[in-house]
């Protein structure tokens, strides 16, 4: 059971409604999903969330399909099903397989070197609290990444490690459709 009040666009606190309705124009389900109508109940907590949604929207430059991997890679690393769920929903939608997501899930190479080593640069960031070995840096600086790639990458980091957290800490439940859940639960666990 969720711990925290959820909210529609119209009982939403006035600081959330704006923000609500946007993100409600983005949902995979086209309806408000249970993160964002818990998010809403604190203002502060989803205009933080949309703020770092729209900053990489409008700014990133990396490509959709890294962008999603980079994601993937933090939400199974952070242990969140929700998140996953959404996020393998996300991975499909920019045009990753269902065995390049296995490959993403798992570490296995996918056959490009600077979106591996970017992608391991992330993981390692995930699971160890954002801190990355030298030598995980040079291989991705070594396959082509960008200091700006790099930094870049932090922010799908952080979006993810900040959605799954608040998932994690609200106990929300997945309001995610069943083929897609099952999609995701398909996929092992990391």
């Amino acid at each position: 059971m969720t711990r925290i009040p959820s909210h529609t666009v119209d009982d939403a606190p006035d600081a959330s409604r704006a923000l609500l309705a946007d993100l409600l124009q983005f949902s995979p389900t086209g309806q408000t999903l249970n993160m964002h109508a818990e998010m809403a109940h604190a203002p502060a907590v989803l205009d933080a969330y949309a703020s770092i949604r729209r900053a990489t929207g409008q700014l990133g430059t990396l490509d959709q399909r890294l962008r999603t991997a980079l994601m993937f890679v933090t939400a199974v690393t952070a242990g969140n099903a929700y998140a996953v769920t959404l996020i393998t929903m996300l991975a499909r939608r920019s045009g990753w397989e269902p065995d390049q997501i296995t490959a993403l899930r798992s570490g296995a190479s996918l056959g490009d070197p600077r979106a591996d080593a970017l992608i391991a640069v992330i993981r390692e960031a995930a699971g160890r609290d954002g801190r990355v070995s030298d030598a995980a840096w040079a291989r991705a600086v070594a396959a082509g990444c960008t200091d700006q790639d790099l930094a870049e990458g932090f922010a799908y980091l952080g979006l993810t490690v900040f959605t799954a957290y608040f998932l994690n800490y609200a106990e929300t439940e997945s309001d995610l459709p069943a083929d897609a859940q099952l999609s995701a639960a398909g996929q092992g666990h990391g």
